[in-house]
């Protein structure tokens, strides 16, 4: 039978039985005493509840939270051209949006990995998701004559959603190890792609069933602060280190002192420039490629340019429901073809990120040759090139892993936000309005020189991409080393706390 930590018996319970306690530990089974005495209705509710903390649901709810976190981000781009017209903004006006949303996610999300690192983390991740779901919410009632206001609380839901991302993956790293890490996280980071599809889809219909695009942002927003009612209540707070078997740093290091070794760390320097070359290029797609596809059509003459209150959101569902199925693909094609690739050679994790980021560059480049001709080419392009895209997401979580030691992870996962928000999506949506703007002012505004400029301005997607290849072969030739250092720090903490840990960690 089980025994909670006040001493009741907890009945229906085997000698063999564990039960999780609030602080993540697990008490062994007891035999039955006579100084035990039976729970009281209220006893046996909490240790029911404390039983359902395993850390698989503890990682559907996280996966379940970061979903929101990126539908959230996405609903705004799934009415983008709604917006566009309700405050008679530019390419560049409406691409502000995302800017001002990922600098302010980029600015918080050093601290937020620095709190991580030592505070609770669920309650910090459930107060992010509660404040960003009332900012989201109170901003659907701006009207037409506050665009600046309209732009801040964007802001605000960054500073809100960067807690989540920062903090996170690191609960999922300290409740598993090797390949169910590995499994876990590729669930969890499936959640963007999949995340970023539902926001199109979710604003586009909910655009379509209100006849109000307003109504976009007062879904999410409810199903956020649920996700952060279930965190407090079923996510355990584990050590940090607990799943790698590691005994715990006694003497905590500083924030500089993280800072000067993660700048050592050159798989995970490298490794950062090629996620910021990815969120660059998502970035972009993201705010503007269902814009550029109702632009082709237009000079297809397929379908004219909208006129009405309500545009049509055919080409945001179709987009969005793309990126849920190519993001399915591209997280469990990337941990099984990583998994497959492990056995032959122990820099896998960094080659299959790089062969998939140049493979994706030569099929979004074609996006841009095809589209004037074909919307389906376009779309097939589109499928093939972020389906490559995303099969690095998972991977770059858990090369960090590998090369970070726990203590450090929290402010690693933050940083790392931080470098590729700050050189990749936090300027990428404005750039490539300003570029666009800037084609369409210097010749003839019409139909066919709209969809031309805006095109133009997205082919600096696929260069960055190629950039990125680059980057991850050259945290290939390094990755071995920073992961023996990672594992050599372990066993020194181990044996002798008194040794000083190896830089670059």
């Amino acid at each position: 039978m089980c025994v909670e930590s006040d001493g009741c018996e907890i009945e229906g319970c085997s000698s063999s039985d564990e039960v999780r306690t609030l602080s993540g530990s697990m008490s062994p089974g007891l035999k039955s005493s006579p100084d035990l005495h039976p729970c009281k209705p209220g006893q046996k509710f909490r240790a029911a509840l404390l039983r359902c903390r395993s850390p698989a649901a503890a990682a559907g709810i996280l996966s379940f939270g970061n979903v929101l976190n990126y539908m959230d981000r996405y609903t705004v781009a799934g009415v983008v051209q709604d917006i566009q017209r309700h405050y008679e903004q530019t390419d560049s006006g409406v691409g502000l949006l995302q800017t001002v949303f990922i600098c302010s996610f980029m600015v918080a999300a050093p601290i937020f990995g620095y709190l991580g690192d030592r505070f609770n983390r669920k309650v910090i991740l459930s107060c992010g998701i509660f404040f960003w779901s009332i900012v989201t919410l109170s901003s659907s009632f701006i009207s037409k004559e506050y665009y600046w206001l309209f732009v801040l609380s964007r802001g605000l839901v960054g500073i809100g959603e960067s807690s989540y991302s920062s903090i996170s993956p690191t609960i999922i790293g300290d409740l598993f190890t090797n390949n169910s890490r590995t499994m876990m996280l590729s669930v969890f980071y499936l959640a963007i792609p999949l995340g970023s599809g539902l926001g199109y889809i979710l604003g586009s219909s909910a655009k379509v069933a209100a006849g109000d695009w307003h109504w976009a942002l007062r879904v999410s927003p409810v199903l956020g602060i649920t996700a952060g009612t279930l965190i407090l209540v079923f996510v355990p707070e584990p050590k940090r280190g607990s799943a790698d078997q590691m005994v715990r740093i006694k003497t905590r290091t500083s924030w500089c002192c993280d800072m000067k070794a993660l700048a050592k760390n050159r798989s995970y320097v490298f490794s950062s420039l090629a996620s910021a070359a990815v969120s660059f290029a998502t970035g972009a797609f993201g705010m503007w490629i269902p814009l550029y596809l109702v632009r082709a059509q237009v000079v297809q003459k397929t379908a004219e340019a909208c006129t009405k209150e309500v545009c049509s959101s055919t080409d945001s569902l179709i987009f969005g429901a793309i990126t849920c199925v190519t993001g399915l693909l591209g997280v469990v094609i990337g941990a099984a073809t990583t998994r497959l690739c492990r056995q032959r050679t122990e820099r896998a994790d960094p080659l299959v990120c790089a062969v998939s980021m140049l493979g994706s560059a030569i099929f979004i480049c074609l996006i841009f040759v095809v589209a004037k001709k074909s919307i389906v080419g376009a779309y097939v392009c589109i499928f093939i090139g972020e389906t490559l895209l995303f099969l690095n997401w998972a991977i770059t979580a858990d090369i960090l892993m590998f090369v970070v030691i726990p203590t450090r992870r929290a402010t690693a996962v933050a940083f790392q936000s931080f470098t590729s928000h700050l050189l990749g999506d936090a300027g990428s949506p404005y750039l490539i309005g300003l570029i666009s703007d800037a084609l369409q002012q210097s010749y003839a505004k019409s139909a066919l020189w709209r969809f031309l400029s805006l095109g133009y301005a997205l082919m600096l997607c696929p260069f960055i991409i190629v950039l990125g290849g680059m980057f991850f072969l050259a945290t290939a030739l390094f990755f071995l080393d920073d992961r023996e250092k990672a594992e050599k720090h372990g066993f020194t903490t181990f044996y002798n706390p008194g040794v000083k840990p190896p830089s670059g960690l």
